[in-house]
């Protein structure tokens, strides 16, 4: 992976997994997932999955990223993790999906947080302190000087890492996770995008 790809997949990792402690706490900030409607250098278009049209301003020098398949049986202690996840009725948590981020950005985004990939998730950054396979795959993520959390991965769940993308990615009907800002006039702006990419779709 040459520099430039690194850089890329840096930005796109904060982006995504700093909510809630940077960008994503800031004012008018809001999470859009959808589809390519429309790309252009400074405007991309965006159906939601609410069924809306979102038009967003792409800063300066923003970046892209892909996303590529990635799997469940190949995390291991000391690996860290983003995962979205949801609490069940045994009183645990299980994941929705999850994020394998590379070594060198471990301790980005660490902590767990409110999200809105569905009603009442949450999302947890920190590093895999066990892995179990009892009655299905489970991690324990530490995270926040010594809080732990576990949470069940259901096979079903979607894996995946960061790859790289090209704003040539950006078709009509390509799935995209933005991480966007609401001006004080209503518009949207973004510097990142996250674009699925071969049959793989940004899960966050």
């Amino acid at each position: 992976m040459n520099l430039k790809t690194v850089m890329v997949v840096l930005g796109t990792i904060s982006s995504l997994s700093v909510a809630g402690a940077g960008a994503a706490q800031a004012a008018g900030a809001l999470r859009v997932r959808g589809t390519v409607v429309s790309f252009k250098p400074t405007l991309l278009t965006v159906k939601t999955r609410q069924g809306d049209t979102d038009a967003i301003k792409l800063k300066a020098g923003w970046k892209i990223s892909g996303v590529a398949n990635a799997s469940a049986t190949g995390i291991k202690q000391g690996d860290f993790l983003g995962i979205a996840s949801v609490s069940k009725a045994d009183g645990g948590s299980g994941a929705l999906e999850v994020v394998v981020f590379p070594a060198a950005l471990k301790g980005t985004g660490e902590g767990d947080r409110p999200w809105d990939l569905q009603p009442n998730s949450r999302m947890t950054n920190g590093t895999v302190a066990d892995v179990t396979d009892i009655s299905g795959r489970s991690v324990t993520l530490t995270y926040d000087n010594g809080q732990t959390k576990k949470i069940s991965i259901p096979d079903t769940t979607p894996v995946v890492t960061f790859a790289p993308a090209t704003p040539t990615d950006l078709k009509p009907g390509a799935t995209v996770f933005v991480t966007a800002e609401r001006g004080s006039d209503g518009a949207l702006s973004a510097s990142r995008v996250v674009v699925g990419s071969n049959g793989v779709v940004p899960p966050m």
